[in-house]
């Protein structure tokens, strides 16, 4: 036991740390900022990456209201929510298909499947105008596609129970349902940029991170939040999906709540996360 601390010693000497951990960690000197992608980039248009990654908006969008519809007409249907996955399982579907859904297509598309990440990821220059714009059509087309789907198994209930479609509930105010979608949806964005953040990967390369877990987690838990109030849109392309299969005029009277409020969400996420987190614009460009 006597050589046991000298032992300790010379190993720690033997073996030091290899990587700096906390501040130490977030110099820049192992790190290239990513240039900005163009607005504009016509060259996407002739390239199959392009058209394979709307396809995969799409896909995902179109299994995302699938399933997230499907399990609120499960819920809304039974007699007693004792018998039924209830509020936390409404809440659970929608997070668990998005970390399921952005794993599949991250490598392809980036696994946006909403929106309003597409809006906030295109005003931090992550993508070009171009591709926002295709993604955001594809993502509401699937949508539209898998809610059409859910009222296709019966179509009687679909619009009895309100098909999924998005609205303030009684109790609250259009202010309320408008906060609510502003906070939410902030959340989520920032929680992408956080998750996928190229210097993040290259700083903390020694702690593992699958970015889906905590971006599917952070629509898991502002469901529960919202659920109540807004039912929780954060994702246009999920409301007006609902919205247009649905098609009565009380889910038109709330809509542009769920617009307006995603947008304003995670365009504020991308001015905090590029702004005052990283602060992109007061780096020196050596």
């Amino acid at each position: 036991m006597e050589g046991k601390e000298e032992d300790v010693r010379l190993g720690a000497n033997k073996f030091p740390e290899r990587q700096p951990i906390g501040t130490a960690a977030q110099g820049d000197k192992d790190y290239t900022e990513p240039p900005a992608a163009p607005l504009f980039e016509p060259g996407e248009l002739s390239s199959w990456s392009f058209y394979r990654a709307g396809i995969a908006e799409f896909v995902a969008t179109f299994l995302f209201l699938y399933i997230s519809i499907l399990t609120v007409m499960g819920v809304v249907k039974a007699d007693s929510k004792c018998s039924t996955v209830g509020i936390q399982g409404i809440a659970w579907a929608f997070g668990g298909m998005i970390f399921a859904l952005v794993y599949c297509t991250a490598g392809i598309s980036g696994g946006h499947i909403n929106p309003a990440v597409t809006f906030g990821l295109f005003l931090a220059r992550k993508l070009s105008l171009t591709r926002a714009v295709f993604y955001i059509v594809m993502q509401c087309l699937g949508a539209i596609c898998g809610a059409g789907v859910v009222k296709g198994f019966k179509k009687g209930l679909y619009e009895s129970k309100g098909g999924g479609a998005n609205v303030v509930a009684p109790g609250y105010t259009k202010g309320d349902g408008l906060g609510a979608e502003i906070v939410g949806t902030f959340i989520l964005v920032y929680t992408v940029f956080s998750a996928t953040d190229a210097k993040r990967s290259a700083r903390d390369s020694h702690v593992p991170i699958l970015a889906p877990l905590p971006i599917g987690f952070a629509v898991f838990l502002v469901h529960l939040a919202t659920i109540p109030i807004t039912g929780t849109g954060i994702n246009p392309a999920r409301s007006l999906g609902a919205a247009i299969i649905y098609n009565k005029d009380h889910a038109w009277d709330d809509h542009w709540i769920f617009w307006v409020g995603p947008f304003i969400g995670a365009a504020l996420a991308a001015v905090y996360h590029q702004i005052v987190i990283r602060a992109i614009p007061f780096k020196s460009r050596d």
